[in-house]
């Protein structure tokens, strides 16, 4: 009995610390389930530190703040703001805190003469810049403190541009430092002088390396992995990952271009017979009617029907089936010149006040004093001169029956616009225009169809490589093959695969992909390597080494079989023709009839004697020999001192431009951001 209860007690405790587990496993299957995970993931690196998803959001949220709020619409600009976020965690980690280190800083004084625009600020520039004069406008800053002091978010904006700006000056100051650095000895001005002065003439004969048969030189495995291990760090690499994709497309067919032909035809009889064109129009998801009143001439090949009342209609231009009618029309002059004065809405009292005594004559002085544009104001209220076309329904309603003279009064969203119309040209006829127009695209029934041909090919191309192979030659698609590299967020060439390159970051190698809509096609990628290695391998780096040792042994080949040392020797043994170069220079960047061949401008410049055959060139397309005929002093001759500015100048800012850069690459700035945005 004593035993019978010594095991119960034993099972007990056994069975309770299984119970405890599963009831442990089940939580957290719950958190992973209910996102109480650990969903602040690590998306990159910056010099050693860790960042995180959640510091990530932060400054893509301030950097989207900048740019008005707007998400991005396009990828492109999706990877432009990306790009704009990396840079401000680069300066949250290497920048702000080295500059700490060194000293370097931006007192509150400096700020202010940003504010100001005494020191120049690309910042400040870009939120306040009048981009019609190209200057910079420090009262519309103050307006904005003004409008600001109530507004939680516009005071955010503004902290966030002034720790722009200043880490802006910062960086100056220390691009500035370090181009302070740049330093030229006597024997560089010297050679600069004799390079700079110096215009050489004279003739060559050359041979392109790809008029040599690859079948004549060969380059051997050995020779490869040679090369590869001499010149390592020429192929040092960021992760990447490769795959191979497919796309479905999805395009009408000529049962569908058929069928909706008959659909559109019948729409267009109703259309056409429809009473109340407004109200058809807009029962119709393909309606549209338009925003602005319009001439004959802007009519185009519409114009012929609708001037005399008919539909114009139904037609298919460019894949669209479009038929339009006139919704209204009126008689409006042909082009407006406009004055404005711009007053809050709770000003209304003020503006009726001012429309009574608003004249043409005084209507400047009316705008200078009152607009609450200050851009406006400053330019007497001058808007300018547009066609009737130009303004939107509610503009067009009240200027319609406006004569030269006339103020008009406006309510428009929050604010009221006192309107003189200083010009006004002879009335003409003008339309608006409601138009139906029909894409031509894939049916439901076709699109159906594309996407069973989809899922039966990702069931056959499960497995292997040459299951995906065989599966796309089955379904008679061709496979294309795509590499992400490190904060690649899109695929080359396939617009919106945003979604292909987040699941490519996240699958394993062999992996099939689920089936995606991109656009109104169907994409299916395998995940066929993963590369995370600093350096390619020998295999990925063989036929750029290749190349570049088959150009060498051409040169070879080509200088072995010279059998002639003159110039004429050289074109027959070339089969080319001897011709002449003018006007080269030591900075000079091509050679006409040549292109660029910088090892033979610099051989050119660094000869010494006249009437002499040059050894042979070996250049970036071709082997070349040369003969110098003349060498005749610059125009404008370079001095010692002229020299020195440009060497130095030119150091200076190479140093300057390759500084931020040389600090990424120091950083080691790792984006794993790809598989989450």
């Amino acid at each position: 009995m004593a035993s019978l209860n010594t095991l119960r007690t034993k099972f007990g405790a056994v069975l309770s610390v299984i119970i405890a587990l599963a009831l442990l496993a089940f939580i957290l299957s719950l958190k992973a389930d209910m996102g109480f995970s650990d969903n602040d993931p690590k998306v990159g690196e910056i010099d050693g530190d860790k960042i995180r998803y959640s510091e990530y959001m932060d400054r893509y949220d301030a950097v989207k703040s900048r740019n008005g709020g707007m998400e991005a619409s396009t990828d492109q600009e999706s990877d432009q703001m990306a790009a704009a976020t990396w840079q401000a965690l680069f300066a949250d980690h290497v920048l702000v805190p080295g500059f700490e280190q060194m000293g370097i800083e931006v007192p509150e004084s400096e700020r202010l003469e940003m504010v100001s625009g005494r020191i120049p600020s690309q910042a400040f520039f870009a939120a306040f810049g009048d981009p019609r004069t190209g200057a910079y406008n420090a009262a519309a800053v103050s307006q904005f403190l003004s409008q600001a002091a109530a507004d939680a978010r516009a005071q955010q904006a503004w902290n966030d541009l002034n720790e722009q700006a200043k880490l802006e000056r910062a960086v100056q100051k220390y691009a500035t430092l370090i181009g302070k650095g740049a330093y030229v000895n006597k024997l560089e001005i010297e050679e600069g002088v004799a390079a700079a002065n110096k215009v050489f003439g004279g003739k060559y004969v050359g041979k392109r390396y790809d008029t040599v048969p690859d079948s004549l030189v060969s380059v051997s495995s050995g020779e490869i992995k040679s090369y590869y291990n001499a010149h390592k760090e020429m192929f040092r690499q960021s992760p990447s990952r490769t795959m191979s994709y497919v796309v479905f497309e999805v395009n009408a067919t000529d049962d569908d271009m058929l069928n909706l032909e008959k659909e559109v035809r019948g729409v267009g009889e109703r259309f056409d017979a429809a009473e109340d064109v407004k109200l058809f129009v807009r029962q119709d998801r393909h309606g549209q009617i338009a925003d602005r009143y319009v001439t004959a001439a802007q009519l185009g090949e519409q114009a012929e029907a609708l001037a005399a009342g008919r539909m114009f209609g139904p037609e298919l231009k460019n894949n669209v089936w479009t038929m339009a009618r006139v919704v209204e029309s009126r008689m409006a002059p042909d082009t407006l010149g406009l004055k404005m004065i711009v007053l809050p809405y709770t000003a209304e009292k003020l503006a009726d006040s001012l429309r009574t005594v608003a004249t043409s004559a005084n209507f400047a002085d009316l705008s200078r004093r009152y607009s609450a544009n200050e851009e406006l104001a400053a330019a007497g209220g001058e808007v300018g001169v547009y066609p009737f076309s130009a303004f939107n329904s509610t503009m067009a309603e009240a200027l319609a029956d406006a004569k030269k003279g006339d103020v008009v009064k406006v309510m428009s969203g929050d604010a009221i616009q006192l309107i003189n119309v200083y010009r006004a040209d002879k009335p003409s006829k003008h339309y608006k225009v409601a138009t139906v127009s029909y894409p031509v695209e894939a049916s439901a029934a076709t699109v159906r169809d594309i996407h069973n041909q989809a899922s039966s090919f990702a069931v056959n191309a499960k497995g292997s490589d040459a299951a995906f192979s065989e599966a796309a030659s089955k379904a008679a698609v061709t496979p294309r093959v795509a590499t992400l590299n490190m904060g690649d967020r899109a695929i080359r060439g396939l617009e919106g695969s945003r979604e292909v390159a987040r699941w490519a970051y996240g699958a394993d190698e062999g992996d099939l992909s689920e089936i995606f809509r991109i656009g109104k096609d169907y994409v299916v990628a395998l995940l066929t390597e993963i590369d995370d290695d600093d350096y390619a391998s020998v295999k990925k780096a063989a036929p750029r080494i290749k190349n570049r040792l088959m150009r060498d042994k051409k040169y070879e080949y080509i200088v072995k079989n010279l059998s002639d040392a003159s110039l004429e020797g050289a074109a027959g043994s070339f089969g080319s023709e001897v011709a002449d170069f003018k006007d080269v220079t030591f900075g000079s960047f091509y050679i006409d009839g040549v292109g660029v061949e910088p090892a033979l401008v610099g051989a050119i410049a660094e000869t010494t004697a006249q009437g002499e055959v040059s050894a042979p060139v070996k250049g970036l397309s071709g082997v070349y020999l040369f003969e110098v005929t003349s060498v005749d002093p610059a125009e404008r001759q370079q001095t010692v001192e002229d020299e020195k500015v440009r060497a130095e100048a030119m150091a200076e800012g190479m140093m300057q431009q390759r500084v931020l850069p040389a600090l990424q690459e120091m950083a080691d700035m790792k984006d794993l951001s790809g598989r989450y945005f």
